[in-house]
């Protein structure tokens, strides 16, 4: 039940990145939105811990700072998935997909502490 929740938050997350952020647009439906969130969840999953990893110096150097880098390049990651698998998730460069990354976390860090699976 936990993992449908957090795809239904990390879907919900998404959803309002989009309204919010010009630039990040989606044109399907909310089967489509299901479909992204699972790549997201799929991206953070696989590729993220490798990049954390590469790139602890940079991390460190920054006090943390560059983990919102990463979440827009794993955010960009999951763009160009869709836009390959054809979900309709597009966007119109760096600055939306940074500010998508920044709106999602935030959004599925409160949903995650009102929603708890208890």
């Amino acid at each position: 039940m936990y993992l449908i929740l957090r795809w239904l938050i990390t879907a919900f997350s998404v959803w309002v990145a989009v309204m919010l952020i010009p630039g990040l647009d989606h044109s399907g439906n909310w089967v489509s939105l299901l479909a992204i969130a699972a790549v997201l969840g799929l991206v953070n999953a696989f590729i993220r811990p490798f990049v954390v990893f590469l790139s602890c110096p940079c991390i460190a150097v920054t006090l943390g700072l560059f983990i919102l880098v990463i979440n827009a390049l794993m955010l960009g990651v999951t763009v160009w998935l869709s836009e390959a698998f054809g979900l309709g998730l597009t966007s119109e460069g760096f600055l939306p997909v940074f500010l998508g990354a920044l709106v999602i976390s935030v959004v599925s860090g409160i949903l995650n502490l009102v929603l708890t699976d208890d």
